[in-house]
């Protein structure tokens, strides 16, 4: 049986300046060295990223720029995201775009969203889970996320490299006497970033959104949380009922949770998680998504075959994550094959 049209809406690309930039370089040296043609499809908008697509039968893409420690600066930003329209309007039945914004500069931010939601037809942003270690709850934060709701455009929290003030959480132990590690190097690596620790700070920056009143100010704001939710749909009804605690709100935890969050597939193929999403989390909250090209969109098709072969959601409902949903809530048109 042929899938259905598919959507993913964590699909990145790395502009040319910025992988360029020996710090930057350096950052993404690891999945460099480990998957295979990670540089040339990263930095492709046309054909070798239409051919991947056309091979796993991807209908469209949602593009966003890759995490991108201390944040573009504006300028950096608008070259970033003129690239993206330019692909957007060569493809436009097979792309559309997330802005990336200038994170370090609230204000700035939010006037790059505005561009490009409004000028470039885009259809959201995806912003780094944090800049320099600052966490987007403060004050200074506000008037974007107000800009963010205003324009009904939903903002992907990404995970990104954990900040240097946080190492010796990930840090192996030294033997006292020969100095020898307690585990690797890369270990260490893994650990701080996608193995888990970026998931975990991801998560939390949510629960700091939470904190802060920031969804009962914005009640129609709308968050997107890729790798099945970072941990969250596992600890949700933890948090709804210990989040009592920590002050007055007009919604709880869960209900801002039902109605503010969206939850992608991105990256992680397995069954027993989704078993988990889908008996806490409304259906219509959940989207496709694989992780291009960080994840193999094979890979991501194979579980897509396996998940619709599980009898764990009806044809209809699968429908809603392979494509109804994105549709719905970006304003775009899978292509029908």
């Amino acid at each position: 049986m042929a899938p259905p049209p598919l959507i993913a809406l964590e699909e990145h690309f790395l502009h040319p300046t910025i992988l360029s930039t020996p710090s930057i370089a350096q950052t993404y040296s690891e999945q460099l060295k480990h998957v295979p043609g990670l540089r040339e499809k990263l930095l492709s908008l046309s054909s070798l990223r239409l051919q991947d697509m056309d091979a796993s039968s991807i209908s469209l893409q949602i593009l966003s720029h890759a995490p991108t420690p201390g944040s573009p600066s504006p300028s950096q930003c608008v070259e970033i995201n003129d690239a993206m329209a330019s692909a957007v309007r060569a493809h436009p039945s097979r792309f559309a775009a997330l802005a990336c914004l200038p994170m370090s500069n609230p204000s700035a931010a939010a006037a790059e969203l505005q561009r490009c939601v409004k000028d470039l037809k885009f259809v959201g942003a995806l912003v780094d889970n944090h800049c320099n270690g600052t966490f987007y709850d403060g004050a200074a934060y506000l008037p974007f996320w107000t800009a963010a709701a205003e324009l009904h455009a939903p903002i992907y929290l990404h995970p990104t490299w954990s900040d240097p003030s946080t190492a010796s959480l990930y840090a192996p132990a030294l033997d006292p006497e020969t100095a020898e590690q307690s585990f690797s190097d890369a270990a260490t690596k893994g650990m701080a970033a996608s193995a888990m620790g970026w998931h975990n700070t991801t998560a939390i920056h949510f629960l700091r959104l939470y904190a802060s009143g920031l969804f009962d100010k914005l009640p129609n704001l709308q968050i997107v949380l890729g790798h099945f939710g970072e941990g969250l749909p596992f600890y949700m009804e933890r948090i709804n009922m210990l989040s009592r605690r920590w002050g007055s709100f007009e919604r709880s935890f869960e209900k801002v949770y039902r109605e503010n969050l969206y939850i992608t597939t991105s990256g992680v193929w397995g069954l027993a998680p989704m078993a988990c999403i889908l008996r806490n989390t409304p259906i219509e909250r959940v989207v496709f998504s694989v992780d291009y090209p960080f994840a193999n969109n094979a890979d991501g098709m194979k579980w897509w075959g396996e998940f619709e072969g599980s009898g764990m959601v009806t044809k209809e409902q699968a429908e809603l994550i392979a494509y109804g949903n994105a549709e719905r809530v970006f304003g775009v048109r899978a292509p029908r094959r």
